[in-house]
């Protein structure tokens, strides 16, 4: 051993008192000197103290975790009960915790003291308690995607969990309009409940993601769920098609096995000609934003029933055809709620059918984020081109659906 590192050691024994435990001496020289573990590299470093008639006994407490390690097979104990009460099905975990801040200051002032450039105690503490749950629970622990995070508080005695959610991917339909996709809080009363919206804080009775999740909620035994749709479509706007995909943010959910099968038929079943879903699978995390990400990237399809302010000829419909790069100022029915500026977006084909002399059928097929009620009224000239303007008569949107969104 190199006589620096002896020094060290001696010095913290004498600064100590003697009063370190073996675990928070070996710790100490983790990264300097070899052994299978911090208790038989501390007390490997004890007896170098013993044979230099240096030793001094351990009077009281560890002078750094006041011996706390001597309480892991209650906390463990403890972990195991609430799991049992709790009832949480989980197929990985990680442990954390917390410690008195006294603790991780004299650790601290040893370090530093010392120029010890090593692993803190609460890093040791959540591995030991994860390598026996591990044994006992037959658990793995997973460090980056963990079902479960157990927090052991040694400052309170107890046992802190931390479900976190799963994600479930899939594709909706909205067969009826007048269904926001998620919820509207009230304008008057901002989410709290008046007698405008008859004390449900929401401006609209029901939406697509209420009539979704609430079987998803239960089958998983959650506490709520969030929705995360590729975009989204008006309320007065049919999604009809394959559907759109979304990701359902299921929280705190007790329950991870599901019958996803099963779910989808339940979930149908309640929302029978409102809403209708299809491919439903568990996916990661990441997913929820890569779906919003790609919106941009995606191309949808719509059919638009439009009305003219006058009787057109058939002969100028195929001008139609020559809108293809549309650039669109912030609509001004959203301009409250997203930024003004201009956007660039592509159409990349259009068909047309002439219902009769004031009204036609429009299929436009184009690139994510094009406002189609806008391409064709023209928003008073913050869409250009438009509809109205080529056609050189006013031309409004009176239906509207979405045909397909491919992401």
């Amino acid at each position: 051993m190199e006589p620096q590192i002896k020094d060290k050691i001696l010095k913290i024994i004498e600064i100590t008192e003697g009063n370190i435990c073996n675990l928070c001496l070996g710790r100490s020289f983790s990264k300097t000197v070899k052994g299978p573990g911090n208790l038989i590299r501390g007390e490997y470093l004890r007896n170098i103290v013993e044979e230099s008639n240096k030793n001094i006994p351990k009077s009281s407490a560890c002078y750094i975790c006041k011996d706390l390690f001597n309480d892991l097979d209650t906390m463990i104990e403890r972990v195991i009960d609430v799991l049992e009460t709790e009832e949480i099905q989980f197929f990985n975990f990680l442990i954390g915790c917390r410690v008195d801040s006294e603790t991780l200051l004299k650790e601290e002032y040893i370090y530093d003291k010392f120029n010890l450039d090593v692993e803190n105690i609460k890093k040791e503490i959540n591995r030991e308690i994860g390598k026996e749950l591990s044994l006992r629970l037959s658990k793995e622990v997973e460090f980056d995607n963990p079902n479960l995070v157990l927090i052991v508080d040694f400052k309170t005695g107890k046992i802190e969990t931390q479900i976190n959610p799963i994600f479930i991917e899939s594709r909706y339909r909205k067969l009826i309009r007048g269904i926001p996709q998620t919820k509207w809080p009230c304008s008057k009363c901002k989410g709290k409940g008046c007698e405008n919206c008859n004390y449900t804080g929401k401006m609209y009775p029901e939406t697509v993601e209420e009539l979704i999740s609430e079987d998803a909620i239960k089958a998983a035994n959650g506490t709520g769920a969030k929705f995360h749709g590729a975009g989204r479509e008006d309320i007065d706007v049919k999604m009809l098609g394959s559907g759109r995909t979304f990701v359902l943010e299921i929280k705190e959910p007790k329950i991870r096995e599901i019958d996803l099968k099963h779910l989808e038929e339940s979930i149908n079943e309640h929302a029978e000609g409102k809403v209708e879903i299809s491919e439903m699978k568990f996916v990661d995390k990441k997913r929820k934003a890569e779906i919003k990400e790609s919106s941009r990237d995606t191309y949808k399809v719509y059919k638009a029933t439009v009305e003219l302010g006058d009787e057109i000829d058939t002969s100028i419909l195929d001008s139609l055809k020559s809108m293809k790069i549309i650039n669109q100022r912030t609509p001004i029915r959203v301009s409250h709620r997203r930024a003004d500026k201009i956007r660039t977006r592509e159409v990349t084909k259009l068909e047309y059918k002439k219902l009769d002399s004031k009204m036609l059928e429009l299929i436009i097929e184009c690139e994510g984020g094009l406002y189609i009620k806008e391409l064709i009224s023209g928003d008073e000239n913050r869409s250009k081109p438009s509809v109205s303007e080529i056609l050189g008569t006013n031309a409004r949107c009176v239906k509207l659906d979405v045909l397909d969104v491919n992401i």
